[in-house]
């Protein structure tokens, strides 16, 4: 399945549905996500934005995060023993971790499809798929 270019428009679209306003930091933040391709810290989220906008605070950034993350415009992950990292919610997928490395893996969803069928049906556990991490050794420290 192909990934789409989501537009800042259309990332933006659900804090303007929720009345709430859309501020230059809120855009910068979300051309940050938009523009990359890899998990970002919430420190090198600022860092990217403190470059285009040095005055913007760490705090503001965090707040934005966090407002974009309870609109479920992005998710955060725990992947190892690194800080949490965010993604846009748009894209769903698992993470697996090298316990040696470090390096992480993504994973598409439905390879999970499997576990998350048998964690419904035995247990009416339902998997948010966004924060599935595992850990383990990847094939070079294997």
């Amino acid at each position: 399945m192909a990934k789409t270019q989501q537009s800042l428009d259309e990332l933006l679209s659900p804090v303007r549905e929720a009345g709430k306003r859309i501020t230059t930091p809120k855009r910068t933040v979300g051309e940050v996500l938009l523009s990359t391709k890899r998990h970002l810290t919430a420190d090198e989220v600022t860092r990217a934005v403190q470059r285009k906008s040095p005055d913007v605070s760490q705090s503001t950034i965090y707040r934005i995060l966090e407002e974009f993350e309870d609109l479920g415009l992005v998710v955060h992950a725990h992947l190892g023993q690194q800080a949490a990292v965010y993604h846009l919610a748009s894209q769903v997928h698992g993470h697996l971790t090298c316990e040696v490395c470090g390096g992480t893996l993504e994973v598409p969803a439905l390879e999970f499809d499997g576990i998350s069928k048998s964690l419904l049906s035995k247990y009416g556990f339902s998997l948010n798929l966004h924060h599935v991490g595992l850990s383990g050794r990847c094939r070079s420290c294997s």
